[in-house]
C-alpha cells in the first residue's frame, strides 16, 4: 500500500511559480511511475504531467507544458511538481498519483491517490 501527501499549494497572483511536493510512504515509489492531476469546480480530472520510474518518460498535457515542469527524487520516496507563470485557468485542485508500469495521461490507471492541494491564481 502507498500513502500520498501533497503540499506547497497556495494563493498567487497570475505569472507567480509555486511548487508542488508529494511525499509517499508505506512503500517505495521508485519502481512506480507518478503523476499529477488536477480538478478545478465543475471539471473532470484531468492529467497536467507523468513521470516514469527512471525519469526517462516524461510526459505534459498541451496546457502546461513549457511553464510546468515535474521531477521525482527516488532516494527521498517524493515527486515535484513545479508551476511557472501559473495563470487563472491553472487554479484547481491538485492530486498526486502513482501506478505501476508505464506513465498514463488518464486518471483510471493511477491506483494511489492523495488527498490534494489547492492551487488559487487570483489578482
Amino acid at each position: 500500500q502507498v500513502q500520498l501527501v501533497e503540499s506547497g499549494g497556495g494563493s498567487v497572483q497570475p505569472g507567480d511559480s509555486l511548487r508542488l511536493t508529494c511525499a509517499a510512504s508505506g512503500r517505495t515509489v521508485k519502481n512506480y511511475s507518478m503523476a499529477w492531476f488536477r480538478q478545478a469546480p465543475g471539471n473532470e480530472r484531468e492529467f497536467v504531467a507523468g513521470i516514469g520510474w527512471s525519469a526517462d518518460d516524461i510526459q505534459y498535457a498541451d496546457s502546461v507544458q513549457g511553464r510546468f515542469t515535474i521531477s521525482r527524487d527516488n532516494a527521498k520516496n517524493t515527486v515535484s511538481l513545479q508551476l511557472n507563470n501559473l495563470k487563472f485557468e491553472d487554479t484547481a485542485l491538485y492530486y498526486c498519483a502513482a501506478k505501476s508500469g508505464i506513465v498514463r495521461a488518464s486518471v483510471n490507471p493511477y491506483a494511489y491517490w492523495g488527498q490534494g492541494t489547492q492551487v488559487t491564481v487570483s489578482s
